[in-house]
């Protein structure tokens, strides 16, 4: 194991390639690619979530479970076929250990995300998207970062 794997981290990235300078770029660019799909899909509008936490539309569900569906396959292939990182790599996934900290720390995400109707996850393509009044949620989410990280 790498000595620069934090030892209390549950899920370390163990490649041992590095990508540096321009290599950089296909993150930005799927990321990019992400975004504008989740603008089209509607999966970042406010309006949407909201529907979604009235049990006024199946969209979102549908959106969630879809993931939740994709997941699971992909995680049973990449098990059962042993297929290998882009670089090679044997991909190991830990067995998770569930906590009842995760069900408590579900709920309070749950309940942020109820309220303000932004999840951290499109944040950024709010953002892009013309949302400035997700930079309320954006200060919180630099806020809370701030005080686990006790910067």
């Amino acid at each position: 194991m790498d000595s620069a794997v934090d030892p209390n981290c549950v899920a370390p990235n163990s490649s041992q390639t590095q990508d540096k300078g321009l290599a950089l770029l296909k993150y930005v660019l799927i990321g990019v690619i992400f975004g504008i799909v989740f603008v089209k899909a509607e999966i970042i509008s406010w309006f949407r979530i909201q529907e979604m936490f009235r049990f006024q539309s199946f969209h979102m569900y549908g959106v969630i479970g879809s993931a939740i569906v994709t997941g699971i396959i992909s995680i049973q292939l990449i098990k059962r076929l042993n297929i290998k990182s882009i670089h090679g790599e044997t991909i190991n996934i830990p067995t998770k250990v569930f906590k009842k900290g995760q069900l408590i720390g579900g709920f309070i995400f749950g309940l942020g995300w109820a309220i303000t109707g932004a999840c951290p996850g499109p944040l950024f393509a709010q953002i892009g998207s013309g949302y400035t009044v997700i930079l309320v949620t954006l200060f919180f989410r630099f806020g809370r970062n701030l005080g686990v990280w006790k910067i």
